[in-house]
C-alpha cells in the first residue's frame, strides 16, 4: 500500500507540503527555522509569520500577504515567490491526480485542461532559449521527483512498460490490464509510464485489484467504445471518466509520463501522475524506482531503449542483485524486434542472465518475476 502523500510530517523531516503540517510544526515546535515550506497558501497565516522564527527557511511557491514576505525575508529567509501566468506551479510539493491533469474537462474538452495548456507552454518555451523558462521547467521536474520519492518510499515497485498504440477493446490490453491487477493484488505498486496503451492498461488493472473481477470485464466493455486517443482526446478521456464515476475507489498505482510527447496524453487510472518536461530524467526515472522488478510488453523504439536503460545498470551491478526482467510475446523479441538475442549476448556470464526472462504471453509475466525473486 501506498503511504499518504498528505502524511503528517515525520520526525528529522524539514519539509512543511500541506497547510495542515504547518500548522502542526509551529503548535509543535513553535518554529519555522530550518524548514522549506513549498507550495503552500500562507495567506491566511499572517499573523503566525509575523511572529515565528523563520531563521533559514526556505519558502518555495508559498503565497503570502506582502507584510510577512518583508518580515520573513528580513529574519533571514528565503523566499521564491509564485510565478503568475503558468499552467502548472513550478514548486509544487505533491504528484498530480488525474483530477488535477484533467480539470475543465467536461466544460471545454480536453484542450481546456491544464495538462493540454502546460503542453503548449512548453512548445512555447522549450526552443526560444529562455534561460527562466528552462528553470522553471528544471524546478518543476526536480519537485515532481522529490514528490516521488517520498511516496514510494518503502514500497516494492514492479515497472510496468509498452506501446502506445495498444488499443483498447484488443485481447492485448485486456492481457495487460489483468497483469496489472494481479500485480496489485500481489501487494506490489504499479509503475508505468502513465500514458495510453499498455501504460493506461496495467494502470486501469491496478485500479481494479480491489474490486470482484467482474468489475475488470465491464470497465474493459466501456473503454472499448473510445479505443484510441486519436482521433479525439476528449472522447477517451470521458470514457475513462466514465470507469472511474462508476467505480470511484479504485487502488493506487503511478504514472510517470512526460509533456515532450505531447500527443501522448496521460491516462486517468494511474492515482499518482509525476508528470514530467524532461523525457530524459522520467525515463531513467521509472526504471530506477522499479526495484522490484520491469515487465517490457510488446512496444517499439521507445520500449526498445527502456530494455537496454534497464539492462545497462544491471549488467554493471556488483553489490547486489540486478533487478529482474520479464519481455513478453516471444515472436515479438526475437523476431520482430529481437531484442531478447542481445540481452541473451550482454547477460552471459554476468549475474543478471538469472534474473532476466522472456515469456509468450502476459500470463506468465507475474510467475516469472516471482521465480527471480522480485518478491523478496
Amino acid at each position: 500500500m501506498l503511504p499518504s502523500e498528505a502524511s503528517a510530517p515525520h520526525p528529522g523531516d524539514r519539509e512543511i507540503e500541506t497547510l495542515a503540517e504547518f500548522d502542526e510544526v509551529l503548535a509543535v515546535r513553535g518554529s519555522l527555522a530550518g524548514f522549506r515550506v513549498q507550495a503552500v497558501d500562507l495567506t491566511d497565516r499572517t499573523s503566525a509569520l509575523l511572529t515565528a522564527d523563520t531563521t533559514g527557511a526556505v519558502f518555495l511557491g508559498c503565497p503570502m500577504a506582502e507584510e510577512a514576505a518583508a518580515r520573513v525575508r528580513a529574519s533571514g529567509a528565503l523566499v521564491f515567490p509564485p510565478v503568475p501566468g503558468l499552467p502548472f506551479d513550478p514548486y509544487r510539493a505533491l504528484l498530480y491526480t488525474p483530477g488535477d491533469l484533467f480539470a475543465g474537462l467536461d466544460d471545454g474538452g480536453y484542450e481546456a485542461t491544464p495538462d493540454a495548456r502546460a503542453y503548449a507552454w512548453f512548445q512555447q518555451t522549450k526552443a526560444d532559449g529562455d534561460v527562466f523558462a528552462s528553470m522553471l521547467r528544471a524546478v518543476h521536474d526536480d519537485s515532481i521527483s522529490d514528490a516521488l520519492d517520498e511516496l514510494l518510499a518503502g514500497a516494492r515497485v514492479v515497472g510496468v512498460m509498452g506501446g502506445h498504440a495498444m488499443a483498447r477493446g484488443t485481447a492485448e490490453y485486456e492481457g495487460a490490464a489483468r497483469l496489472g491487477r494481479q500485480l496489485a493484488r500481489g501487494g506490489f505498486t504499479v509503475a508505468t509510464g502513465g500514458g495510453p496503451g499498455a501504460m493506461e492498461a496495467a494502470n486501469l488493472g491496478a485500479y481494479a485489484a480491489v474490486y470482484d473481477d467482474d468489475m475488470l470485464d465491464e470497465a474493459l466493455l466501456i473503454l472499448a467504445k473510445a479505443p484510441s486517443f486519436t482521433p479525439s482526446v476528449t472522447e477517451w478521456a470521458r470514457a475513462a471518466f466514465a470507469v472511474r464515476e462508476r467505480w470511484p475507489s479504485g487502488g493506487p498505482s503511478v504514472g510517470i509520463p512526460t509533456w515532450f510527447y505531447g500527443h501522448e496524453p496521460p491516462n486517468a487510472f494511474a492515482a499518482h501522475l509525476a508528470k514530467y518536461f524532461a523525457n530524459a530524467t522520467r525515463e531513467d526515472g521509472l526504471l530506477a524506482r522499479s526495484n522490484a522488478g520491469v515487465v517490457f510488453l510488446p512496444g517499439a523504439a521507445g520500449t526498445v531503449q527502456e530494455i537496454f536503460d534497464n539492462a545497462t545498470p544491471n549488467y554493471y551491478e556488483s553489490r547486489g542483485a540486478p533487478t529482474p526482467m520479464v519481455l513478453v510475446n516471444t515472436h515479438h523479441w526475437t523476431h520482430h524486434l529481437p531484442a531478447w538475442p542481445l540481452l541473451q549476448s550482454l547477460a552471459a556470464d554476468r549475474p543478471m542472465g538469472a534474473r532476466i526472462a522472456l515469456v509468450g504471453d502476459v500470463s506468465e509475466a507475474a510467475t516469472a518475476l516471482a521465480q527471480m525473486g522480485s518478491s523478496a
